[in-house]
């Protein structure tokens, strides 16, 4: 006469864990059905129920898109043990909650159109897990190794995205938050985030990218709303080429209102911050460190920056308010610290070349700034006719090759330069110059003259 023992599975273990440790609390009467439904309280969803399994060799994409699909039909969370998984073309109904053990459960995109992708959810949420893009070739289809499209409320939090053969993750016309991930290794940008509504970016590790790292961007100029704040953005190169498109730490283009606070940034090829046809940008209380262009800017037709609290240390430029030509206007840029900067770039100089602290133009508060270090101009006020209504006062400018060259072309506007301290500037304190052309001496001690829309006080040359 034979035996049969039940097979243990991860099933009849659960079962009986809870069953014992429920014993005192359950009347005799309780069966199976309700000591699971008492475990389902939790709210979660084993992946192994659906028959996946981690560290198998074979692609899972079909198991996994079934868990997936199961759990957001029940309003569950996905959770996934450690382990890795191979998996492609991963489509993410709405709903959809996938919870892995940080730094453990590893998705491995198997190279085959795209990783995850979603389109048209109201809620999405990714959290503990690592998405490995391996290398490998996205479809046409997508532009990062996770792409989400119009999902009102994407939730990403201590996600790890790494080697993205496009962007690390895209998101088109989304709300939602980005907090506590880390992404590196991204062929073009880490995040790449157009026609935003109201995202939040937090507290994030964007790194070693080969074209850009926080990419805030519209088609068109208008209201955009995202908060960047606390991120450390670090070594992003422009493999792709140019003078300024790629190789910018956080880049906003067209994309207003958009806050851009208590970031560290370090290591770019062009700027830690760049702000192209971004109004009402406010970027404060930033570290920009060791940039290979201009550290901070604020360029084309945008109206209203802040700038403030910021500390820049390297560039060629330190912080640029640029473009009054095409618009660029009305600014506050107060509090600065601004040092070691450098007259080597990444391509030959233009215009004004390199080595200058400040660049400004118009319609602009410009108060409280340290400037120390820079080996060709501390500011550049105006450039030919392009200047108008700035008000330069209460700053330092020390250990420059020049003090301010402001801007004595016909046309040039009102410039009120009042207050400030020069100290070791072997060059002159206030120049007037047409261009690149000096055609002044030092007006600090000989006054403007002639030049009736420049008022220049109490500056102290020591």
């Amino acid at each position: 006469m034979s035996t049969t023992h039940p097979v243990l599975t991860r099933r009849r273990l659960l079962a009986g864990l809870a069953g014992a440790s429920a014993a005192g609390f359950l009347a005799p009467r309780a069966v199976a059905g309700e000591l699971f439904a008492q475990v389902d309280l939790r709210g979660g969803h084993d992946a192994d129920l659906s028959g996946l399994l981690p560290d198998a060799i074979d692609d899972q994409s079909r198991l996994f898109q079934r868990a997936i699909d199961l759990a957001a039909a029940e309003g569950r969370i996905l959770r996934l043990p450690p382990g890795t998984y191979v998996m492609s073309n991963i489509d993410l109904p709405d709903g959809a909650r996938i919870a892995g053990v940080p730094g453990a459960t590893r998705l491995i995109y198997g190279g085959r159109g795209h990783g995850l992708m979603a389109e048209g959810a109201r809620r999405i949420e990714l959290s503990g897990l690592v998405l490995d893009g391996a290398n490998q070739k996205l479809g046409p289809h997508v532009s990062g190794l996770l792409h989400l499209r119009g999902v009102t409320e994407a939730i990403l939090e201590d996600v790890t995205i790494a080697g993205a053969d496009g962007h690390g993750v895209t998101l088109e016309a989304c709300g939602g938050r980005i907090t506590a991930c880390e992404i590196f290794g991204a062929r073009l940008a880490g995040i790449y985030a157009v026609e935003s509504r109201g995202l939040s970016i937090t507290r994030n590790v964007v790194r070693d990218c080969a074209n850009g790292g926080i990419l805030v961007h519209r088609w068109s100029p208008g209201e955009d709303a995202t908060l960047i704040d606390g991120n450390r953005v670090m070594r992003i190169a422009a493999r792709a080429g140019g003078t300024g498109q790629n190789g910018n730490g956080i880049n906003i283009f067209r994309a207003g209102n958009v806050m851009v606070t208590n970031n560290h940034v370090s290591d770019c090829a062009f700027s830690a911050i760049r702000a192209n046809s971004a109004s009402n940008i406010q970027i404060v209380s930033n570290q920009a460190i060791r940039s290979g262009e201009t550290a901070i800017y604020a360029e084309f037709s945008f109206e209203g920056a802040v700038i403030a609290s910021n500390l820049v240390d390297g560039g060629t430029v330190g912080i640029s308010v640029a473009n009054f030509n095409e618009g660029g206007r009305l600014a506050v840029v107060q509090g600065n610290l601004i040092r070691n900067l450098t007259t080597n770039g990444p391509y030959p100089a233009e215009y004004a070349g390199f080595g200058i602290g400040m660049a400004i133009e118009a319609d602009a508060a410009v108060s409280g700034n340290v400037i120390e270090g820079a080996p060709r101009w501390g500011v550049l006020m105006g450039w030919g006719p392009f200047l108008r209504a700035v008000n330069f006062s209460g700053n330092t400018l020390r250990a420059c090759g020049a003090g301010i060259a402001v801007s004595v072309v016909e046309g040039a506007g009102a410039a009120l330069i009042s207050g400030n301290l020069f100290d070791a500037i072997p060059g002159g304190a206030i120049l007037g110059c047409r261009w690149n052309e000096v055609v002044t001496g030092d007006m600090a001690k000989d006054g403007a003259g002639k030049f009736t829309h420049l008022t220049l006080e109490r500056n102290v040359v020591a």
